[in-house]
C-alpha cells in the first residue's frame, strides 16, 4: 500500500529541504503567471498591431485578439490561489528517473515554449486522480500541496514504489495521507481546496460522456458535488467547441450553498457557468420564501401544468350572447357563433396566448368593422327600399344597386382602415382586451391564485385536488415553489414580437452582406473557430458592453444550456423537473443527490420517477459508496435513523474512525450559549480559528435559539459561510459541512415535516468532527442508540 506519515525515511531536521524545494518550484509557477498577466493586459489593452488586411480583415483580426485576450486574462485572474495543487513521480527505469509532472488549475509554459504547469483536465493529469495503491499504474509517488496565497505551507506524500523513487526522492519523502489530512483541517466556509483529493470513483464521475443523463447517486460525504462541479469544469475543457458559447447552468439548493461552491469552477479558469437556485430560473426573480410543505406538494405536483394550460384558455372567453360594443350611434354585434369561431381559430394555430390574441384581435376587428359596414349599408339602403316600393326607383338606378350588392362591402383598403379606426376606440379595446387579454405570467398567477371560485373550477377541470390551498391575495411574495410555474405560465403564455422579429428581419439582411464578407476573410486567415461571423458583426453592430455567455443565459429564458448540473436533485419536483428540462434540451445532464436526503414533501422517491418521463431509459446511475467525510462514530447512529425512516436505502460507508462519539445532552435553553463556546473552543483550539460550528434547530426553535446566540449568523444567507457560528434549519444545511455540529429539537425536527426523519438525517450529517443532540425533553425514537 501507499506510504504515509507513519512510513517517512527523512528524519525531522531534513523536512524543510522538501518544502524550499517546492517553494522555489511554486515561486517559479507565480513568476510566470504574473508575465502571462501582463501579457494578456497588454493585449487587451493595446489591441492587435496595426496593418495587414483591409479594414473589415482588420477589424477582424482585432476582435479576435481582442476576445481571446479577454479570456486568457479571465482565466488567468481566476486561479491565484491554489496555483499548483500536485505532483506526481513516474517510476524510474533502467534509462534513468522517471517523468515528473505538476498539476495545478491552468496549463503554463516558459518563455520556450516548455511545459510548467499541467492543467488538471489534461491526459497527463489523470494518473493524479485515478492512482491507488492496489492499482498505481505508472507512479513511483503522488504529492499534494497546500498553499497558502502564494506561499507552500504543507506537503502530503503518497509513495507506492519506494524502490521507483531516486535515492535524492527517497530521501524527500513527507506528510501524510492527503485525503486524512484534508479531513482533518478546519473547514473556512470555502471549497477552494478540494482539487487534491478527488478519487478514482468521482474521477469516473468527472470523464463521464458529455451526452445523455448521467445520475450521481452518493450518501453524505462521498465528495458527489465536488465530482459534479469538476466534472462541468472538464467538460468545458474537452467540449470547448460544443459548450463554450451555450455554457454550462449549475442548479444548487440555496443561495449560500451555491457561494460555498462559485470560487470552484473561476478557480479552475472557467466563466462560462451560471450559478442558480430554482428560485432564480425564471429571470429578473430571485424568489426566497417557501410554501408549507402541504402547498408544496400542490405546486410540485405534474397537475399544475394543466392548472396554468387551464388558466390560459380561460382567460380566452367568447360572451354567450355574442359581443355587443356601442359606437358612434350604433350598436356593433358579432354574434355567438362567429365568436366562438374566430376563438377557436385562434387557438388552432397552437401558437403561445400572447401570440394567439393577435390572430384573435385581427379577426374580431374584422367582423366588428364588416358589421359596422353592413349597417351603414342598411342605412344607406332604406331610402331606396322606400322608393322601390312606392314604384318610383328608375330601371338605370336599379342596375347599379343590384352591380353593388355583388360587390364586397369593403376592400382590402377599406377594411385595413376600418379596423385600425376600431382599434383606436377605448370601447372596442376595452371589450376585446376583457375577451383575450394580453397577460404576464405574474399576472395570470396573481389572479388565479386570488380567486377561490376559479382555482376550484379549473382544479376540477384538471384534476388536481387541494387547490384551495393556493388560495392567496393579491401581492404576496412569489415563493420558490411559484417559479417553476411561471416559468410554464411563459411559455404558454409566450409574447407577440412581431415588431421586434420584422426589425430583425431588417437588420439581419442590412448585415447579411457583412458577415458573408467576414466569413470569407476569417477562413482566410485560419481564424473560424475562434469567434463566428455573426458574433464578429454584431459585436461591431452593438454600442452597449459585450457581454459573458453567463449574462447572456442569465436574461433569456429561452437559453438553451450546452449541459446542466443538478445539485441535491432529490428535492426537485415535478413542476421544477419541466423548467429545468426546457433548459436543455439536448437532454445532457448530470444529476447530483441522494434519494435517502429527500427533505421535500414534494420531492424525489426514486430517480426514475423523475427523469423516465423525459429520457425513459436513457439515464444512467453511478452510485458513489464510501463515505470521506462523516466519522464512523457518527454515521452509525445517522444508518439508524435513516433504516428506520426509509429501509430501502443504504447509507454510504465511512472510512474515517477518528474522533469522539456523539453525544446526546438534556439541555435547558438557557445554556445553550455555553455548549456553543465550549464547542468552539475544541475545534478550533488556541492557534486556529478555522474551525465551524452549526446549530441546526428546527423551526419552531429558531427565533429562541437566535435569541440565545445572538452573534451567530442566522439562515441560508451567503453570509452566513463567513461566520464561525451558524444557526440553520435541516433544510438550509442541506450540501453544506461543519467541524461541529449542534441539534437542537431532534424530536421537533421529525415532527414538524412529513420528511421529518429524513431532515433529521441530513442534520446528524453534517458533522465532520463532532456532533451533539441537545434536547430538552425525552430524544425521539430514532435516536435510541444515543441514550
Amino acid at each position: 500500500m501507499g506510504l504515509r506519515q507513519a512510513d517517512a525515511v527523512n528524519p525531522d531536521c531534513e523536512k524543510s529541504a522538501p518544502l524550499r524545494t517546492e517553494q522555489a518550484y511554486v515561486s517559479r509557477l507565480y513568476a510566470r503567471l504574473d508575465v502571462e498577466r501582463a501579457n494578456a493586459e497588454a493585449a487587451l489593452r493595446e489591441g492587435p498591431a496595426a496593418g495587414g488586411g483591409a479594414a473589415f480583415q482588420a477589424r477582424v483580426e482585432s476582435a479576435v485578439a481582442t476576445e481571446e485576450a479577454a479570456r486568457r486574462l479571465a482565466r488567468l485572474g481566476g486561479v491565484e490561489h491554489g496555483l499548483c495543487f500536485g505532483r506526481i513521480d513516474h517510476r524510474a527505469d533502467a534509462d534513468g528517473p522517471g517523468d515528473t509532472f505538476y498539476i495545478g488549475r491552468i496549463g503554463l509554459r516558459d518563455e520556450d515554449h516548455e511545459p510548467l504547469l499541467i492543467d488538471w483536465r489534461a491526459a497527463a493529469a489523470r494518473p493524479f486522480y485515478t492512482a491507488a495503491p492496489g492499482a498505481p499504474g505508472t507512479l513511483a509517488r503522488r504529492r499534494h500541496l497546500h498553499l497558502r496565497h502564494r506561499e507552500v505551507v504543507r506537503l502530503d506524500d503518497e509513495v507506492f514504489d519506494l524502490e521507483g523513487l531516486e535515492e535524492s526522492e527517497r530521501r524527500g519523502i513527507v506528510g501524510e495521507a492527503a485525503l486524512l489530512a484534508t479531513l482533518r483541517r478546519g473547514r473556512t466556509g470555502r471549497m477552494s481546496d478540494v482539487v487534491a483529493t478527488i478519487q478514482e470513483e468521482q474521477d469516473q464521475v468527472i470523464r463521464s460522456g458529455l451526452h445523455g443523463v448521467l445520475v450521481v447517486q452518493g450518501g453524505p460525504g462521498t465528495g458527489k458535488t465536488v465530482a459534479a462541479l469538476h466534472r462541468a469544469a472538464y467538460l468545458l475543457y474537452t467540449h470547448r467547441d460544443v459548450l463554450e458559447r451555450r455554457g454550462v447552468l449549475v442548479v444548487g439548493p440555496n443561495a449560500t450553498f451555491l457561494r460555498y461552491i462559485e470560487q470552484v469552477l473561476p478557480g479552475l479558469g472557467e466563466t462560462d457557468v451560471v450559478l442558480a437556485t430554482v428560485g432564480e430560473l425564471y429571470p429578473g426573480l430571485k424568489a426566497t420564501a417557501r410554501d408549507t410543505p402541504a402547498v408544496a406538494v400542490v405546486k410540485g405536483d405534474l397537475r399544475m401544468a394543466d392548472l396554468v394550460q387551464a388558466a390560459v384558455h380561460d382567460r380566452q372567453r367568447v360572451p354567450a350572447d355574442g359581443l355587443h360594443i356601442d359606437i358612434d350611434g350604433l350598436t356593433l354585434v358579432v354574434d355567438a357563433d362567429k365568436c366562438e369561431q374566430i376563438r377557436d381559430r385562434a387557438r388552432a394555430l397552437r401558437l403561445p396566448h400572447n401570440v394567439q390574441r393577435r390572430r384573435f384581435v385581427h379577426d374580431m376587428l374584422e367582423a366588428l368593422a364588416i358589421n359596422r359596414a353592413e349597417q351603414y349599408d342598411r342605412i344607406m339602403d332604406e331610402p331606396l327600399e322606400e322608393m322601390a316600393k312606392s314604384g318610383g326607383l328608375p330601371d338605370w338606378l336599379q342596375e347599379l344597386i343590384d352591380e353593388a350588392e355583388e360587390e364586397p362591402l369593403l376592400d382590402e383598403t377599406d377594411l385595413r382602415l376600418a379596423k385600425e379606426a376600431l382599434w383606436q376606440d377605448p370601447a372596442v379595446h376595452e371589450a376585446l382586451n376583457e375577451l383575450w387579454p394580453e397577460l404576464t405570467p405574474q399576472r395570470l398567477l396573481t389572479d388565479l391564485y386570488a380567486s377561490p371560485d376559479t382555482l376550484a373550477r379549473l382544479g376540477t377541470r384538471a384534476v388536481l385536488p387541494d387547490c384551495a390551498l393556493l388560495h392567496r391575495p393579491a401581492g404576496s411574495p412569489w415563493t420558490v415553489s411559484d417559479v417553476p410555474l411561471l416559468d410554464e405560465a411563459a411559455d404558454l403564455l409566450g409574447k407577440d414580437d412581431s415588431a421586434d422579429r420584422a426589425r430583425r428581419r431588417a437588420a439581419d439582411a442590412a448585415r447579411a452582406a457583412e458577415e458573408r464578407y467576414a466569413r470569407e476573410v476569417m477562413e482566410t486567415t485560419g481564424t473560424a473557430e475562434r469567434i463566428s461571423a455573426s458574433e464578429l458583426v454584431e459585436r461591431h453592430l452593438d454600442d452597449g458592453p459585450s457581454l459573458t455567455t453567463a449574462q447572456r443565459a442569465l436574461a433569456d429564458r429561452e437559453w438553451a444550456y450546452g449541459h446542466v448540473i443538478v445539485d441535491e436533485a432529490q428535492e426537485l419536483s415535478e413542476m421544477a423537473w419541466r423548467a429545468v428540462m426546457r433548459r436543455v434540451p439536448t437532454r445532457s445532464l448530470t444529476v447530483v443527490g441522494d434519494i435517502a436526503q429527500t427533505g421535500s414533501a414534494a420531492g424525489a422517491t426514486t430517480w426514475g420517477q423523475m427523469l423516465d418521463r423525459y429520457v425513459p431509459g436513457r439515464w444512467r446511475e453511478q452510485r458513489l459508496l464510501v463515505n470521506y467525510r462523516t466519522p464512523a462514530a457518527i454515521m452509525r447512529v445517522a444508518a439508524d435513523v435513516l433504516a428506520a425512516v426509509d429501509p430501502g436505502q443504504t447509507p454510504p460507508e465511512p472510512v474515517r474512525d477518528d474522533g469522539p462519539p456523539p453525544l446526546a445532552l438534556a439541555l435547558p435553553p438557557g445554556e445553550l450559549p455555553a455548549l456553543v463556546r465550549s464547542e468552539l473552543s475544541r475545534i478550533t483550539g488556541d492557534a486556529s480559528t478555522e474551525g465551524r460550528l452549526a446549530v441546526i434547530t428546527s423551526g419552531a426553535r429558531r427565533a429562541a435559539v437566535l435569541d440565545a446566540l445572538p452573534g451567530a449568523a442566522a439562515g441560508a444567507t451567503p453570509e452566513a459561510l463567513d461566520s464561525q457560528v451558524v444557526v440553520l434549519t435541516a433544510e438550509e444545511a442541506k450540501g453544506l459541512e461543519f467541524d461541529s455540529v449542534i441539534v437542537v429539537d431532534p424530536a421537533g425536527i421529525v415532527t414538524e415535516s412529513p420528511k421529518g426523519g429524513q431532515d433529521l438525517y441530513v442534520a446528524l450529517t453534517r458533522a465532520t468532527r463532532r456532533l451533539t443532540v441537545a434536547h430538552d425533553n425525552d430524544l425521539p425514537p430514532l435516536l435510541a442508540s444515543l441514550k
